[in-house]
């Protein structure tokens, strides 16, 4: 199955009325920040649109609700257009699925190279560094008007995704579309020090305890750390607040492949991979249901904490020995 084009999924969208969209569970700075611009926009248009989350907001990124978000499954009531946004398959929604199908029409728009079609419209682009390029794609064919507000939000989808525009998926459109993006008045310096210079200290106190658990595999070639539920305890630290830690272990020296392990519940563990130059953890992920992209990608498992990390431990040193050869 093809991509829809942009024309397709805006006329799709001008015939609605009532619109939900459903950025993947653990939201990041891309998911929310595209499903914010999508929906400041679409609000501007007339349309009654809200962005319907399971989880807590980050504190980093509470700066982009203006009223958009929301856990209320009930809102609009029957939606006539549902678009999963930053979502590579329905398990990356699961608890709002029965919600995203309750509208007549779906519709993806992703950047994940693991993405299966499973929408009645989908627009795929493995090749784009974060779903904000993608949103602002189509806003731009629908003919919508890019005001501060939504810059903003996209700029913060880019630069998130990217590393700061660090990362091996940073390409020259992304260099583009931010610059076109100063039009709207958009203030990066403000954005950039909300998203990475408003450090609570409990998050400070996490990154030291979960750097604390590391071990190194494959003569220092792969690396793995974990956090419990009591790790979060003791600092007063949030789940969503290890986000980061994982880059901060691929950015070790000699580091190829590096794996964050979080203790969710009991029996459920989830991991951040990352991979720095020739590794594919999305294969990694794959191989238990998750996904994602090639230097960049997660799972979740269904097992102890020291069951995860000998499982990650082997598929960790099969790949790096694939990578060898």
């Amino acid at each position: 199955m093809k991509n829809n084009t942009f024309e397709e999924l805006g006329d799709v969208i001008l015939q609605a009325e009532k619109i939900l969209l459903f950025p993947h569970v653990n939201p990041d700075g891309d998911a929310l920040g595209s499903s914010a611009a999508l929906c400041r926009a679409l609000r501007k248009m007339g349309k009654s649109c809200y962005v319907l989350i399971e989880d807590k907001m980050p504190a980093n990124l509470a700066f982009l609700d203006r009223g958009y978000f929301t856990e209320d499954q009930q809102i609009v009531g029957r939606p006539d257009l549902s678009v999963c946004i930053d979502c590579g398959d329905e398990g990356r929604f699961a608890k709002r699925k029965e919600r995203f199908r309750s509208a007549p029409v779906t519709m993806c728009i992703d950047h994940h190279q693991t993405t299966e079609y499973y929408c009645d419209f989908n627009y795929v682009d493995s090749k784009a560094a974060a779903c904000g390029e993608l949103i602002y794609r189509l806003l731009r064919v629908m003919g919508a008007e890019i005001d501060k507000e939504i810059g903003e939000a996209i700029f913060t989808a880019i630069t998130t995704d990217t590393g700061n525009f660090q990362y091996a998926n940073t390409t020259k459109e992304s260099h583009e579309i931010v610059a076109s993006l100063y039009e709207a008045g958009i203030d990066t310096a403000g954005v950039s020090v909300a998203l990475y210079e408003n450090v609570r200290l409990e998050k400070m106190r996490i990154k030291n305890r979960v750097l604390e658990t590391m071990s190194t595999i494959c003569e220092g070639r792969g690396v793995i750390a974990y956090v419990t539920q009591d790790m979060l305890k003791e600092t007063g630290a949030l789940m969503e607040e290890t986000e980061g830690i994982v880059q901060e272990l691929r950015s070790i020296q000699g580091v190829e492949i590096a794996a964050l392990i979080k203790e969710s519940k009991s029996r459920e563990i989830r991991v951040s991979l990352r991979a720095k130059y020739s590794a594919d953890v999305a294969a990694i992920a794959s191989a238990f249901g998750g996904g994602g992209h090639t230097r960049a990608a997660g799972c979740t498992l269904h097992c102890s904490l020291t069951e995860a990390f000998d499982i990650l431990k082997e598929k960790i040193t099969e790949s790096l020995t694939e990578t060898d050869d």
